[in-house]
């Protein structure tokens, strides 16, 4: 599928609030493909839906794949939006199909990083993972029961020096 090329430099205006959400998997264990196979394949019809269902929030989404790692980039309208999407019903079912299925296993990675560019605000969440993105920019921590959900861990104050 080709796209068309703009030759020049571009630039985008906007004045509406927007988020970006990356997400992905890492395959840690290359022979353990019965666990990290099904990570896999539960993206294409989430990703269809979010394409379909405009009026969820989605707005578009950029796809990057290296040899281990597979990272989608989104763009949401809104943090409501994105957070009423991973409380629905397919995500939910993915969610925790992942979590009966692979739970703690290193076989296979998951991530995601949220940022509110707006309000200046992002959260983070790694599964089974290297160090990777924010967690390697600032540390990892391990997660509580108050940084859990990524709501939570939107609202938590930054320390100073963030």
């Amino acid at each position: 599928m080709s796209r068309q090329i703009f030759s020049g430099r571009y630039t985008v205006e906007n004045n509406e609030d927007l988020v970006v959400f990356m997400i992905g998997m890492r395959v840690n264990k290359w022979w353990a493909i019965h666990k990290w196979l099904p990570v896999f394949l539960a993206m294409p019809s989430m990703i269809k839906e979010l394409y379909t269902n405009k009026e969820l929030g989605f707005l578009s989404m950029e796809s990057f794949v290296n040899l281990r790692t597979i990272m989608l980039v989104q763009y949401w309208r809104s943090e409501e939006d994105l957070m009423a999407y991973a409380r629905g019903q397919k995500h939910l079912k993915a969610w925790n199909d992942f979590n009966k299925k692979v739970g703690n296993n290193e076989a296979v990675g998951i991530f995601h990083e949220t940022y509110l560019i707006s309000e200046g605000k992002y959260e983070s969440i790694y599964g089974n993972m290297p160090k990777f993105g924010l967690g390697k920019v600032f540390g990892n921590i391990p997660v509580t029961p108050a940084t859990k959900s990524a709501r939570n861990r939107l609202r938590e104050k930054k320390p100073s020096g963030y």
